[in-house]
């Protein structure tokens, strides 16, 4: 693995430890604004990430899956990591603390729209992706340096597709199942 791909792990391992050690220090240390700032440490490991990638092609290398894998992380990370990190909130609190109310699983109608949702920050993510790969390809101005990000793009863009496909197909023929 590359530089590139060895920063991609270590931010996904950086996103998860930064957001469990805010809500450790925000619950059991009832330290409220300290868990608040290691949450907000997010958006600098993205900003982390971004940098690599765009150093090491700056250097010359030949773009590769790993960078717009990149993309696609810094997408991913920028549309989803607020409700990601609410997510963990809830479970949070109501596993380890013991406290409010346990978190619905949806169901029928509810789960539908909640499907859409999610496929409408991934419409999101795919923008913010997309945004960053074209630029890639722009500044480096090399078709044969960049085939892999034109290629990741139109695979992404499918499986956007997919993603819709599956969420309205709940609206009309799955029907989600009913609470029980």
């Amino acid at each position: 693995m590359n530089l590139v791909a060895w920063t991609i792990v270590v931010c996904e391992i950086g996103f998860w430890v930064v957001i469990l050690l805010g809500l450790l220090i925000r619950y059991m240390f009832k330290r409220e604004k300290l868990g608040l700032f290691f949450l907000a440490l997010t958006p600098v490991i993205d900003l982390v990430l971004l940098i690599v990638t765009a150093v090491d092609l700056y250097n010359g290398a030949i773009a590769n899956r790993f960078h717009a894998l990149s993309a696609i992380y810094l997408g991913v990370s920028i549309a989803f990591g607020k409700s990601m990190i609410r997510w963990t909130d809830e479970r949070f609190l109501y596993y380890v603390k013991k406290q409010g109310t346990r978190p619905i699983r949806k169901t029928g109608m509810d789960y539908a729209y909640h499907s859409m949702k999610g496929s409408i920050l991934h419409l999101l993510a795919f923008v913010i992706g997309a945004v960053i790969i074209v630029a890639m390809i722009y500044f480096i101005d090399d078709t044969t340096r960049t085939k892999v990000l034109s290629g990741t793009l139109e695979l992404w863009l499918f499986i956007l597709g997919i993603d819709f496909a599956i969420s309205i197909s709940y609206f009309i023929w799955q029907r989600p199942k009913k609470e029980k």
